[in-house]
């Protein structure tokens, strides 16, 4: 595949960045778009955040000389080109497939990934972590943090710059990587030029000793210098707010402008104190469909490079799409129904709820903590607010599940997507551990549908119920059972789909079909197994688990969530303070975080595809006898 690219195919590492002049530095830059559409396109991919950034990631190149210098990248989609341009050209074409490179950056990836970053609003922190350690160790090098593509609406980015603002180290500089995901930039030649202007060492110097001077002139001179300094810069950026935190804004500049952006770089490295340097940027620069339509590319499956037409193999409707249309529903019948998502519209299936609801519909920005706090404040005033998340972004917001929401029994809905093993995006976006951290709080309701008709069915009952109420559901394409109208469910009540004699599966979610097709083949080889949808793991349905108990002495649970705490260790504990002795066999993720590839295989490798369940209970038996 590296053939067909002119320097690309014979590019060594950073060191030959530092010899090449700026009419090969613009032909190396095409070659990385080019190179990551062509990748994607067969993989899938996060498409427009790195196309955004590779003369960003030039010039950081050229200008620090990482990993001596620490280059900590926010939100690791971004880093596509970090990943070609350093020492993973090579292994570029296994892009989130099993075994190959990751999607996001991994510390045991590569020396130059100095942090891992695959949730958003770290790099600072990170960043500044670096900064005070090598300082305290009497280490030589710079810290960059690279921060962008919407990461700057959460607050933990702000508690970061407060805090660097205090320290005031040196060497230690912020790049906000502004495309129009974030802070709206103030663009245009002569921003530029300004930009280049200020970080200059003309002015800086010349700022530094007047500012020496008035020191010895008094409080009142400084005051009054610093009042105009900040009411002439405030005319031409947008910086004040980043310097009243402490720090010397430079920007915005032009993301794109490789000559511009390595000089202003060479000149940031010379000023004291902390630097914020505003770069802005064209998300999905290079490919007209992503350049035109961001939100969409940000994160795809694999597609047509030439036409951009997404490949969609036929399937039954995904997870998603039920709940967006069954929430629409819901509103329609409930004019108290709102709903909050922490900057995940178009992932959580929102899009249509927010067109026909615009007044009961609230995008938070990447700030999960205040998404979950806000949804409690409209429920104490007496609304019926549904906060979707993804599964792994509701862990940002665990206090606020505990404190503000369950503590309180406040009716707050989470509908949590992305739930069990999402596949390609790995291991920072597994929803795994949902079932754990829900299951410990107190007054939380803790459910996982079947199928299409029960996540409509568990979402009714949860608007019904007066208090807090978790209802988790998969990535991907659902089983294609139809669908009509809403029915309530007795909360805790549990459901046999499988009458059998040699064993009982206990499943939760999506696991539940896999169990019962394991079952069909079970019986081929003469084994009859009962199987129970467990839809409520919290509370469990205590009297069909006992009349279960009365008829059965091999329980499996199954669930696509660790087995640590989760399920399965709610059944043993229910055993436990009944005094009843049972051999339970728990299938689910194993105590480890696991990798990226694809969904359906890594549910096999752990166990919980139906061939993995049949394989488990035939274990079990073998294992009884």
């Amino acid at each position: 595949m590296l053939d067909r690219y002119s320097l690309l195919k014979d590019y060594r590492g950073p060191l030959d960045l530092k010899y090449m002049d700026y009419s090969q530095l613009a032909q190396l830059a095409d070659e990385v778009r080019d190179y990551i559409i062509e990748v994607t396109a067969k993989n899938g991919g996060h498409v427009a955040p790195g196309l955004g950034v590779v003369e960003l990631t030039i010039a950081l190149l050229r200008v620090f000389d990482p990993p001596k210098d620490v280059i900590v990248w926010d939100i690791g989609h971004q880093a596509y080109p970090w990943k070609i341009l350093t020492d993973r050209k090579e292994q570029f074409p296994t892009l989130r497939q099993y075994g190959g490179i990751s999607g996001f950056l991994r510390r045991d990836e590569s020396p130059y990934d100095a942090f891992g970053a695959g949730h958003s609003s770290t790099s600072i922190s990170a960043a500044l972590g670096f900064r005070v350690a090598k300082d305290l160790m009497e280490k030589e090098g710079y810290v960059v943090a690279v921060i962008g593509d919407g990461a700057m609406t959460a607050g933990m980015a702000f508690e970061a710059l407060n805090n660097a603002g205090h320290i005031r180290p040196n060497k230690f500089i912020v790049i906000l990587n502004d495309n129009e995901m974030s802070i709206s930039p103030n663009v245009g030649a002569i921003s530029t030029y300004l930009s280049r202007i200020i970080s200059g060492s003309f002015v800086q110097e010349t700022r530094q000793k007047i500012k020496k001077l008035l020191e010895h002139l008094g409080t009142p001179a400084l005051r009054v210098v610093k009042l105009t300094e900040e009411f002439l810069k405030g005319l031409i950026s947008p910086g004040v707010l980043f310097e009243e935190l402490g720090f010397n804004y430079i920007g915005p500049v032009n993301g794109h402008d490789l000559v511009s952006l390595e000089r202003t770089l060479e000149n940031v490295k010379a000023i004291e104190g902390p630097v914020l340097l505003h770069v802005y940027t064209k998300k999905g620069k290079g490919y007209h469909p992503a350049e035109n339509d961001p939100v969409t590319w940000h994160g795809v499956a694999p597609y047509k490079r030439e036409s951009g037409e997404f490949v969609k193999k036929p399937s039954p409707p995904t997870w998603t799409s039920v709940f967006g249309k069954a929430i629409v529903e819901l509103a329609e019948m409930d004019p108290k129904v709102v709903v909050i998502t922490p900057a995940m519209k178009e992932g959580s299936g929102l899009v249509e709820f927010a067109k026909r609801f615009p007044q009961r519909f609230f995008d938070v920005g990447i700030a999960e903590q205040h998404a979950c706090t806000f949804a409690g404040g409209l429920a104490a005033e007496g609304m019926k607010p549904v906060a979707c998340y993804y599964s792994t972004f509701l862990q940002r917001a665990y206090d606020q599940v505990i404190h503000d929401i369950a503590l309180q029994k406040l009716h707050v809905v989470f509908a949590i997507d992305r739930a069990g093993l999402v596949g390609d995006d790995g291991p920072t976006h597994h929803g795994v551990f949902d079932l754990s951290y829900l299951r410990c709080v107190p007054n939380m309701v803790v459910c996982a549908p079947k199928d299409e008709q029960e996540l409509r069915d568990l979402l009714y009952t949860g608007l019904q119920y007066n208090g807090p109420f978790a209802v988790r559901y998969p990535r991907g394409p659902a089983y294609g059972v139809p669908t009509e109208g809403f029915r309530n469910i007795p909360i805790g009540s549990w459901e046999i789909l499988v009458e059998g004699e040699d064993c009982v599966i206990l499943a939760v979610g999506y696991t539940v079909y896999q169990a019962v097709k394991a079952s069909e083949e079970l019986r081929k080889e003469g084994v009859r197994a009962c199987v129970v949808n467990a839809r409520f793991v919290k509370p469990m349905d205590h009297t069909l688990l006992l009349q279960l108990a009365r008829q059965y002495d091999l329980f499996i649970t199954v669930e696509d969530n660790t087995v640590v705490g989760g399920f399965g260790s709610g059944v043993l504990e229910f055993f436990a303070q009944h005094g009843i002795t049972k051999r339970v066999v728990l299938l689910g993720v194993p105590d480890t975080f696991v990798e990226h590839g694809n969904q359906n295989l890594l549910r096999d490798l752990v166990g919980i595809s139906a061939e993995g369940i049949k394989r488990g209970v035939l274990s079990a038996l073998r294992r009884v006898v």
